[in-house]
């Protein structure tokens, strides 16, 4: 679950000023290398689960690569209640509570997974400063915009070319506790069920802020729900893995990093391609050395196989492979040849389908260009 691996690689408190800045623009030429995450190896036919990536809907300018982020927000209404201590106030509630919580944890969380997807889309660099907590002035529920020699001071301490700002976050949590008896007829028994609900409701307002132009070029406000639900035979036991409040709170802070990110940065979808299997001793070789993820040698292989086999099923199985081999080092263009040329030696529906999905391939990266 993406919210338990963003979770567990927060350091939530105590958290110095966090860099990932290169010297370079990070952002994939093209977007075309695709990333290679798995191989089975005892099914036939092989199958390996790509990364594909897909532009952003609200892709930056290219000329601002790094990004300071700041969060406007937290002010002395924000606390950071343990996690014990808050469920036990909502406990003593009977868990039938409707609140706005402030909570200090869940906006740090929220920072810190924003640029941790951010960097890991390949699009942007980022700063999130020690003092990442900044002063401001309120107008209703939102953060007043920020004066621009504050932006350029921020740009110009940290390197960055905007200032990324939480300029509103509100979480209010929603939960609710009943029992409820239910008749077996297998038994002839009455038996009590408890259940539990929670609703997590989060408000945000990000806005990016360019001080080359001193104008605020994102201004994306967003609002959504995480919800819970489970049941069990008692209230200990159901309360033994129910989702905590403060667990909750983090979560939403994290589902709001991922809202806005989707929206300014490139977006990795997966598919999975298949490898071909053949009896002949080189194709199986060749097979060898991809479980091994020696891709280079493997298609080594298999253009000997497509040029020199006297089995017309074996040559177009391994010009099959050297299709999906190319696409995996993001030729799009060389895998539509090795795919016709599997196609013209022998028909199968496999290699159809796949030269349909690369021609889509080639016009999704041109969209992308």
């Amino acid at each position: 679950m993406v919210f338990e691996k963003i979770l567990g690689s927060l350091l939530i408190s105590g958290i110095n000023e966090t860099r990932c800045m290169n010297t370079k623009f990070r952002k994939f030429i093209g977007f075309l290398p695709l990333m290679l995450l798995m191989v089975t190896s005892c099914t036939t036919p092989k199958y390996i689960t790509i990364e594909i990536p897909q532009k952003a809907k609200q892709e930056l300018p290219e000329r601002i690569q790094s990004l300071v982020l700041v969060n406007r927000t937290v002010d002395d209404s924000y606390t950071d209640t343990a996690a014990d201590t808050l469920q036990n106030i909502f406990f003593k509630k009977g868990f039938d509570v409707d609140t706005v919580i402030h909570d200090r944890q869940s906006a740090d969380t929220m920072l810190q997974a924003l640029g941790q997807l951010l960097f890991e889309s390949g699009r942007y660099d980022y700063v999130i400063p020690v003092d990442r907590f900044i002063d401001h002035e309120k107008n209703a529920f939102l953060s007043e915009t920020m004066p621009w020699n504050e932006v350029k001071e921020l740009c110009d301490t940290f390197n960055t070319d905007a200032v990324l700002s939480v300029d509103m976050f509100t979480t209010r949590v929603i939960t609710n506790f009943n029992r409820d008896t239910y008749y077996n007829p297998a038994d002839d028994a009455f038996y009590e069920m408890v259940k539990a609900q929670m609703a997590v409701v989060y408000e945000t307002l990000f806005r990016i802020y360019d001080p080359s132009e001193d104008k605020v070029i994102i201004r994306e406000y967003q609002r959504d729900t995480l919800y819970w639900e489970d049941g069990a035979g008692s209230a200990r036991e159901l309360f033994s893995h129910f989702t905590t409040v403060k667990q909750g709170l983090s979560e939403a802070g994290i589902a709001a990093a991922l809202d806005f990110s989707e929206k300014i940065s490139t977006v990795w979808y997966r598919e999975q391609r298949q490898i071909l299997s053949d009896k002949d001793a080189q194709m199986t070789q060749a097979e060898n050395l991809v479980n091994s993820n020696d891709w280079p040698s493997a298609m080594e292989i298999w253009k000997k196989v497509a040029a020199e086999s006297s089995s017309k099923a074996t040559k177009s199985k391994a010009a099959f492979n050297l299709a999906v081999a190319y696409e995996l080092q993001g030729n799009v263009d060389e895998a539509i040849k090795w795919g016709l040329e599997s196609y013209n030696t022998m028909f199968r529906q496999v290699t159809y389908d796949y030269l349909e999905r690369l021609k889509l391939r080639r016009q999704e990266l041109e969209k992308l260009k």
